[in-house]
């Protein structure tokens, strides 16, 4: 894995890590079990540094750490009401051997009354499925207290960010040994609070498979820079082709978004009718006038695009085409005949609803970036189930289309079609905004027209994305306000890190 992926390991990964550390290092579970409850103590203390604490614990080592946590925050003088769901003689395993010597008593909602803050130790990171039974009792007797997390808020599926039932909504989750993908991946992702990973003296090195990683800013020193023998031409040439009657703004936002990303030159394509009102907002791109039918694209139009790609570069296709017949066609032309990397965005992604599999047949590689409902599409199912599933679906399309797929929102996937997906730290509410989606096309345009790894292009783009939104709303006192226009006039502020 690239310096630049911080690993995510999912439920299967980090049992295989926990057993390698166990079996192959010698290292004592208990031992693993202390740091864990320590490490949760800790963050409990900075959370709520005074006041009554109450642990809520399960049977397994999530309750383990519950009880560890327990114990230590006593020997802080803390006053601490250790709950159990269930009897003692139900612990199992290293939770059993923590619980001696810790005053325990049976879990009721009254006893979380008065509490500063709750600690969640009920459900670790092999939970699947919608949580029932006196679990869901406890989640719910947890709404509206302080809660911290042991590992994972319980009712979220670790692996996936999954939400099937009841699920403790944290102030703050502390992690063991390492943040597990379903901390960082919506809907679990808005269930985490802030997120603390508790060292728990497993070393790096562990023979194991993982399929999900964050993408760290160290990405950004990959990005070509201009240096003294740079020309406009080595820098990158992206082509728009996108507008169409009424929809003038997205080629142009997307068009100066690639400008200020460092492409060295931009053309904008547009129906011949529109090009004139893309001129006047495109000083520094090249415009160029289609065959159209009343202002829409058609078919007729893709040599004389294809022919602007022919020393290379990249090609953005879809913001602002529209869903005419003639339109769709023309999009689906230009990715099935492109000889450059295509970005597929807006329109150009519901050109292929229901149709991945023709992206198979694209001759140069294909990202596309869709939002939720854009991608439900493309699946031919709903947006409420993508917004379920959003980890599954991003690589079932990947794996569909063989192509990289950026699924939108704060907790950005960048999906690769063998399964492995980037995600984004996100932060950045600015970029909840019209246009924005234009502006990060425009970016990853830019970046593959740099000649980048198209996945590499992609987790540059979506990081580089992110950090703009976050500096406009730095300079606008706040992400409210913030437009589309403001995020491309930060692009190189970002990009200088």
């Amino acid at each position: 894995m690239t310096s630049w992926l911080v690993p995510l390991p999912d439920a299967e990964a980090m049992r295989a890590t926990d057993r390698w550390a166990i079996d192959e290092l010698g290292i004592p579970s208990l031992d693993l079990m202390e740091r864990a409850g320590a490490g949760l103590a800790a963050l409990v203390a900075e959370i709520a540094p005074d006041g009554s604490v109450a642990v809520v614990c399960g049977k397994g080592n999530n309750g383990g750490d519950g009880l560890v946590a327990a114990r230590l925050l006593r020997e802080q003088w803390r006053e601490v009401r250790c709950l159990l769901l269930g009897g003692r003689e139900e612990l199992r395993g290293d939770a059993a051997a923590m619980a001696e010597g810790v005053e325990t008593e049976p879990f009721s909602p009254a006893a979380l009354d008065g509490a500063s803050v709750v600690v969640d130790a009920i459900l670790g990171t092999g939970f699947e499925g919608a949580v029932r039974g006196a679990a869901a009792e406890a989640i719910a007797a947890m709404a509206g207290h302080a809660v911290v997390a042991a590992d994972v808020p319980s009712g979220v599926n670790a692996s996936t960010g999954e939400v099937e039932g009841p699920a403790v909504r944290a102030r703050a989750t502390a992690t063991f040994a390492a943040a597990k993908p379903g901390l960082h991946v919506n809907p679990g992702k808005e269930h985490t609070g802030e997120v603390r990973v508790v060292d728990i003296g497993i070393p790096e090195g562990a023979p194991v498979e993982v399929r999900a990683a964050l993408i760290d800013d160290a990405l950004l020193a990959e990005i070509p820079r201009r240096r003294g023998n740079t020309t406009k031409f080595s820098s990158g040439h992206v082509v728009v082709a996108g507008g169409s009657r009424g929809l003038t703004g997205a080629p142009v936002l997307a068009a100066n978004a690639a400008m200020r990303a460092g492409a060295g030159t931009v053309t904008c394509c547009a129906p011949g009718s529109q090009q004139p009102i893309l001129a006047t907002h495109l000083l520094e791109v090249m415009t160029r006038a289609l065959p159209e039918d009343d202002g829409s694209h058609v078919v007729a139009g893709v040599d004389d695009v294809l022919a602007m790609t022919e020393r290379g570069g990249a090609l953005i296709v879809g913001p602002g085409i529209g869903r005419t017949d003639g339109a769709q066609e023309f999009a689906r032309a230009l990715v099935r005949r492109s000889g450059v990397p295509v970005l597929l965005d807006a329109d150009g992604l519901n050109a292929h609803a229901e149709r991945l599999g023709d992206l198979r047949e694209a001759g140069a590689p294909i990202v596309l970036t869709p939002h939720e409902g854009e991608l439900a599409r493309l699946l031919g199912g709903s947006s409420d189930e993508v917004k379920a599933h959003r980890l599954a679906r991003a690589r079932q399309a990947a794996a569909g289309a063989g192509a990289i797929v950026v699924l939108k929102g704060d907790d950005t996937l960048v999906a690769r079609p063998d399964g492995f997906v980037a995600l984004s730290l996100g932060g950045s509410p600015a970029l909840a905004t019209a246009g924005t989606g234009d502006v990060s096309s425009g970016v990853i345009g830019a970046l593959l027209a740099k000649e980048m790894d198209p996945f590499t292009a992609a987790c540059a783009g979506v990081r580089l994305h992110a950090l703009a939104g976050q500096l406009a709303a730095d300079r606008l006192d706040g992400p409210d306000g913030v437009v589309a226009s403001d995020v491309i006039a930060v692009l190189p502020l970002a990009l200088g890190g």
